[in-house]
């Protein structure tokens, strides 16, 4: 273990199991008597490192995790604690959720291509399955938030989906994602709240759909262009995750804008926005998306979440 100039503090695997009771009191420091929150999120890519920084500014105690040392000192800025570990290491996973109030779980294979399916895997199962052993020996914890993706539900040709319709288990990555949220669903303790947010596809500061089409402009892509897709922003996926928090959300939520434009669509109105030729289909070749459905983002609305982006573009 050693300790930046500012004052927080980067363990790895080994040095966080020594570190577990020096981390309890860093993260009971409570200004003005007030308790503080102790939050983990395993996993902090690019939706974890918003869900850290987002909570370290409403003052609570957060822990984050990544796999790779090199990006320890970004992470610093956004977290007061920063712990170097695979999810596979049962003992790295247990220190961890020692003395924490909740997990957010955002875990992904890390790859600039495409992920073959064991990796997928390989990164989320051994995970969870360390997670729901680890909290079973956690009675501090309260809440545990895993953000999974709509496209478990597979191609639906076009209709509408909610949190009860089936999902595509013949597609080995939605096979992946499926199962991790039945362990975490089923495995957990029962006074353990689990709520698993189903995303569309991410967009945001960094990501923007105006640049990521703009790209596209006069290829050709496979399919029909006629495939439902589904978004949501970074911001809306910040929120909800402490929404979800603040109200003990339990199972199942569908976390999509209200968008329901088709990929040729979508492509065809950024590209014309931009004045750029318009993605050109060619329907011969089957589509690279696996999700075909309209998703039903009803549930989360009803709990009380009003979307920031709900038909933004950017």
């Amino acid at each position: 273990m050693h300790t930046t100039t500012n004052g927080k503090t980067i363990l790895s695997n080994d040095a966080h199991e020594m570190a577990t009771h020096g981390a309890e009191s860093l993260g009971s420091e409570q200004p003005h008597g007030d308790v503080v929150k102790k939050v983990a999120i395993i996993g902090c890519g690019y939706v974890g490192t918003a869900v850290a920084y987002h909570w370290q500014k409403q003052g609570y105690f957060v822990t984050v995790t990544t796999t790779r040392e090199e990006r320890v000192a970004e992470l610093e800025e956004v977290a007061d604690q920063v712990v170097i570990m695979q999810g596979n290491d049962a003992k790295a996973v247990h220190s961890l959720v020692q003395n924490q109030d909740i997990c957010l779980l955002s875990v992904a294979p890390i790859s600039t291509r495409q992920v073959e399916a064991e990796v997928y895997r390989e990164t989320y199962i051994p995970t969870v399955k360390n997670l729901v052993a680890a909290l079973m020996e956690t009675p501090t914890f309260k809440q545990l938030i895993y953000l999974s993706s709509c496209s478990v539900y597979g191609n639906k040709n076009g209709e509408w989906v909610d949190e009860t319709s089936g999902v595509d288990t013949d597609n080995e990555y939605n096979q992946v994602l499926y199962e991790a949220e039945q362990i975490l669903l089923n495995s957990a303790p029962e006074d353990l709240s689990v709520c698993i947010l189903r995303l569309g596809g991410i967009y945001g500061s960094g990501r923007e759909l105006i640049k990521r089409l703009s790209r596209l402009a006069g290829k050709t892509l496979p399919g029909s262009g006629e495939s439902f897709a589904c978004w949501i922003h970074l911001e809306d996926i910040v929120t909800a995750v402490d929404f979800a928090y603040q109200n003990k959300l339990n199972g199942i939520y569908n976390l999509v804008n209200d968008l329901r434009w088709t990929s040729r669509e979508l492509c065809d109105y950024v590209c014309d926005n931009q004045g750029l030729e318009r993605v050109i289909w060619d329907a011969t070749k089957p589509s690279f998306r696996a999700l075909n459905a309209r998703i039903n983002n009803q549930k989360i609305k009803a709990a009380g979440y009003q979307l920031i982006h709900p038909e933004t573009i950017v």
